[in-house]
C-alpha cells in the first residue's frame, strides 16, 4: 500500500510541475479543490515553463505529457483515438504527440534476446545492428538470421527492460488519484478517469506482450495476402516471444519521400488510391484494419506495392458494423438521405421513437454542405466524424470501434491527399462499397445465411427443454424486480473499483491512526 501511496504522490507531484493540469484547466476549468492539490503537490519544486510560442492548449499538452515520459505519452495517444471523451479539436491535437526515446545499447538488446529466445535461436542470429528506432515500448534493430540454412534480413523489435513494471506501477496510481478526484468532486464522474486509466491499462499490457501484434500482423498478413499491391511483412515465430518480434526487413522507401517514389517511376495518383481501397477493403471486407496508418508506418517499394509496419494498434468491425459503415458511405455517394436515416433505424442504431424524416433532414445537412466543396475537401473521415455528432442529438450510442475507424479513414486520407492532392474519395471508395453491398446482399450471402442460420437451429434442438426452462426462470425473476439487465458485464472493472475503494479507505485509516498516535504523544 505505502508503496503505491508514494507512487500517488510521485505522479501528482509530476503532473503538478509539467504544466499539463495548467494547460488542462485552460480547456475544461479543472474544479477549485483539484487545483488546490496540485498547487500544493507542486510546492518546492519550480513549475517547467511551456514554450509561450504554443498558442494552442493541445500543443501544450503534448510537450508536457512528452517530458514526464513513456506512461503519459502512451495516454496522450490514447486519449487521441478517443474524441468522445475528450473532444474533436484535443484529439486532432494529441495525435501529433512524439514517441521517441533515447535507445537502449546493443549489448542489452543481445542480452534481452538472447534471454528471450534461448542459446539455440540466438546462434542462429549471425547479425544485429545499433538500433534504428526507439520509442516509448520498444527499439527496433536489423538483423541476419538462419532460417532452414538460409540467411534472412529481418527487423526485430524489443521491448524495453522492466518497461511493464514501469507502466503498471504509474498507472496504478493514476487510477487511485483518478479514483479519489471521482470520489471527492462529483462533476468528474462524467469524465469516467478510472474507466479511461483501466482501458488504456488493458491496452498497454496486451501491447506490451508482442505476441499478440505479431498475431495481429500475421492475421493481416492472411487476410490481405491475395490483394495486389499491399504487402504485410513475414513473421518468424521462432525468433518471436513475449518480449521480442521478428518479421521480414522493409527493402522500401517511406510513403512520405514523395520525390524519390516519382524517380523510381511509381504513379503516385495510383498510390494514393490504392491506399484508400486497401483500407477499406481491411474495414469492410475483412472487418479487421490497421489502426495506425500514418506516413511513418507506410513504405513502398519499388513497384508501388503498399508495406505497412507496427501492428500494435489495430481495428476490428462485428459484421453488423461494417454493412451500416458500408450502406452509410454508398449512401452518402448517392445523397440518399432517407435510405442512410432508414438503415439507422433498421439496426437499431436510433431509438424507433425519433423522427426519421428529421433524422433523414439532419443527415441532408451533413451531406450537402460537404458535397457542395471541390473535390480536394471532401472527405469520407470528416463525413463521419460530423455524422456521429448528429447521432449524438438523436441519442444514437457511441459505438467505439467506429471511432477508432474514422480517426484512421481522415489519417489514410491525409496521406493519401499528399501523395495526389485531387484525390476524388468517393469515386476511390464506391467501387469497393458497391462489391461490399452486392456480397452482402447477393443470393450466394442469401443462401450461406439460410445455410448457417438452420445449422444453428439443428445443432440446438437438443438443448431446447432446457433452454425453456432456464428463459421460464429468468422471466419469474424479471418479475420479482431480482434481475437487473442494466448490469455491466465488465466485471474486471468492476473489481478493480473495489480494489480502489478499499486502497482508499485503508489510506483514510492510516492517516487517521498517525493523527491519533500524534495527539496522544505531542
Amino acid at each position: 500500500m505505502f508503496k503505491r501511496i508514494n507512487q500517488l504522490f510521485k505522479i501528482s507531484r509530476k503532473l503538478a510541475v509539467s504544466g499539463a493540469i495548467d494547460t488542462v484547466d485552460e480547456i475544461y476549468n479543472i474544479p477549485f479543490l483539484v487545483k488546490i492539490f496540485f498547487n500544493l503537490m507542486s510546492i518546492g519544486s519550480n513549475k517547467n515553463g511551456l514554450n509561450n510560442s504554443l498558442h494552442k492548449p493541445g500543443e501544450k499538452l503534448c510537450e508536457a505529457l512528452q517530458g514526464m515520459g513513456t506512461t503519459f505519452i502512451k495516454l496522450g495517444q490514447f486519449l487521441a483515438t478517443r474524441p468522445d471523451i475528450i473532444g474533436e479539436k484535443l484529439a486532432d491535437d494529441l495525435v501529433k504527440l512524439q514517441d521517441k526515446l533515447p535507445a537502449v545499447d546493443v549489448s542489452q538488446a543481445k542480452g534481452i534476446i538472447k534471454n528471450e529466445l534461448g542459446e539455440d535461436n540466438f546462434k542462429n542470429i549471425t547479425e544485429i545492428s545499433e538500433p534504428i528506432a526507439a520509442a516509448s515500448i520498444a527499439q527496433v534493430h536489423i538483423a541476419k538470421i538462419n532460417v532452414d540454412g538460409e540467411n534472412k534480413e529481418v527487423a526485430i523489435k524489443i521491448l524495453r527492460p522492466d518497461i511493464e513494471k514501469l507502466f503498471n506501477e504509474e498507472l496504478d496510481a493514476l487510477m487511485l488519484l483518478a479514483y479519489i478526484i471521482e470520489n471527492t468532486i462529483s462533476k468528474t464522474k462524467r469524465l469516467k478517469l478510472v474507466e479511461v486509466i483501466f482501458l488504456l491499462k488493458e491496452i498497454t499490457n496486451i501491447e506490451m506482450d508482442l505476441r499478440f501484434e505479431a498475431a495481429a500482423a500475421n492475421e493481416l498478413y492472411e487476410n490481405t495476402k491475395n490483394d495486389i499491391g499491399f504487402n504485410v511483412p513475414k513473421i518468424y515465430w521462432n525468433f518471436t516471444s513475449k518480449k521480442i518480434l521478428t518479421l521480414d526487413k522493409v527493402n522500401a522507401v517511406s510513403i512520405r519521400e514523395y520525390e524519390i517514389l516519382r524517380k523510381d517511376g511509381v504513379n503516385l495518383k495510383q498510390l494514393a488510391e490504392n491506399l484508400i481501397q486497401h483500407f477499406l477493403k481491411q474495414a469492410i471486407r475483412d472487418g479487421f484494419f490497421h489502426a495506425d496508418m500514418h506516413q511513418g508506418n507506410l513504405f513502398v517499394d519499388h513497384k508501388g506495392n503498399i508495406i505497412p509496419v507496427d501492428f500494435g494498434i489495430m481495428g476490428r468491425l462485428d459484421k453488423n458494423n461494417r454493412k451500416y459503415l458500408a450502406e452509410i458511405l454508398y449512401g452518402f455517394i448517392k445523397r440518399d438521405y432517407v435510405k442512410v436515416a432508414e438503415v439507422h433505424f433498421q439496426a437499431g442504431l436510433v431509438p424507433k421513437n425519433e423522427s426519421k424524416e428529421k433524422f433523414a433532414q439532419a443527415l441532408r445537412s451533413v451531406g450537402e454542405p460537404i458535397f457542395g466543396q471541390s473535390i480536394k475537401n471532401i472527405s469520407g473521415g470528416n463525413l463521419l466524424a460530423q455524422l456521429f455528432e448528429i447521432t449524438e442529438k438523436f441519442n444514437m450510442a457511441t459505438q467505439t470501434p467506429l471511432l477508432l475507424l474514422q480517426k484512421t479513414m481522415v489519417v489514410v486520407e491525409g496521406v493519401a491527399r499528399k501523395l495526389y492532392p485531387e484525390t476524388n474519395i468517393w469515386e476511390v471508395s464506391k467501387p469497393i462499397l458497391e462489391s461490399w453491398i452486392k456480397d452482402l446482399k447477393g443470393p450466394k450471402a442469401s443462401i450461406e445465411g439460410a445455410i448457417n442460420t438452420s445449422s444453428e437451429i439443428l445443432k440446438r434442438i437438443p438443448d431446447f427443454p432446457n433452454f425453456m426452462d432456464r428463459a421460464d426462470y429468468a422471466l419469474q425473476l424479471i418479475a420479482e424486480g431480482k434481475l437487473n439487465l442494466d448490469v455491466s458485464n465488465n466485471k474486471n472493472l468492476e473489481i478493480e473499483q473495489m480494489r480502489l475503494k478499499n486502497l482508499r479507505n485503508n489510506i483514510l485509516i492510516t492517516i487517521l491512526g498517525i493523527v491519533i498516535l500524534m495527539l496522544i504523544v505531542f
